[in-house]
């Protein structure tokens, strides 16, 4: 695959056209995804990268510029780029390493029309220890381990889009998570609402199983008959709750009821994300 056609040091100007109704509340949902993270203590200030493909369009995906504080970014100040790293539309700097990690996955991968990667603190810390599994040690963690993969080959900076495809090969169509050793985590969703719930999660998930191991008591695993069971439970919800399949990391409906819920908050705090 090609290196972006424009530099990514370089700040440009695209014209950006009217934006279709899908594509507005695409922006808007990732916008609101930025400053959510921010409240949640997710972000790394104007580093990391949250991406949603653009709807109607299997050649590019949606990026802030770089340089912005995830707090300032809003729908429409949002950069369309293409998979092979042209800016279709917009205004700023396309970081590199956005780039040639979230483009291979989007174009290799459609079913990851979200991808988040960031270095949000107790997940990130996992990935520095020697055993960074997420281990089955309570509820959240039983409804999470099915959709990890580890990457335990650190290689540097992603500075070329093969690092990219690297990635995309360990999560495949299938996986939603993967952990990246000495570095951070990526999280995958069809939505943003489901992208960011499993992200929430996982952090949560991350931090208790921490907070047992700063304990120096040993964990106490579920026991793998009970992990089953469990894993079956919420299989069944999901096709109660409406889903056309009961497939392992497929959005639960509390996913899209807890984004909305967050997004009722940021509406009366920071309704500026919409613009």
């Amino acid at each position: 695959m090609p290196a972006p056609a424009r530099s990514p040091v370089a700040a440009q100007r695209i014209a950006t056209p009217q934006f279709s109704p899908e594509e507005q509340a695409a922006r808007e949902d990732l916008a609101a995804a930025h400053r959510l993270a921010v409240w949640h203590d997710f972000d790394q200030g104007i580093y990391n990268h949250l991406t949603v493909a653009v709807p109607g369009r299997d050649d590019a995906f949606l990026l802030p510029p770089f340089g912005l504080h995830w707090s300032e970014v809003t729908a429409s100040g949002l950069l369309t780029v293409g998979y092979d790293g042209r800016l279709i539309a917009g205004e700023g700097e396309i970081q590199r390493s956005a780039y040639c990690i979230h483009a291979p996955i989007h174009r290799l991968h459609p079913e990851h029309q979200v991808v988040l990667h960031t270095h949000m603190p107790y997940a990130t810390a996992l990935t520095r220890l020697e055993d960074n599994r997420l281990l089955p040690v309570g509820q959240t963690e039983i409804l999470l381990i099915d959709e990890i993969v580890y990457d335990d080959a650190y290689t540097g900076l992603a500075r070329e889009p093969e690092e990219g495809e690297r990635l995309a090969d360990l999560l495949g169509p299938d996986k939603k998570i993967l952990f990246l050793a000495h570095h951070g985590v990526i999280v995958t969703g069809r939505t943003t609402a489901e992208a960011y719930d499993r992200l929430f999660a996982l952090e949560r998930a991350c931090q208790v199983q921490l907070y047992a191991l700063w304990t120096g008591r040993p964990l106490k695993q579920v026991p793998a008959p009970l992990v089953e069971k469990a894993q079956a439970q919420y299989r069944a919800g999901l096709l109660q709750a409406g889903q056309k399949t009961a497939a392992p990391g497929q959005k639960p409906h509390g996913a899209e009821l807890h984004f909305a819920a967050l997004r009722r908050l940021l509406d009366r705090r920071e309704p500026d994300y919409r613009d």
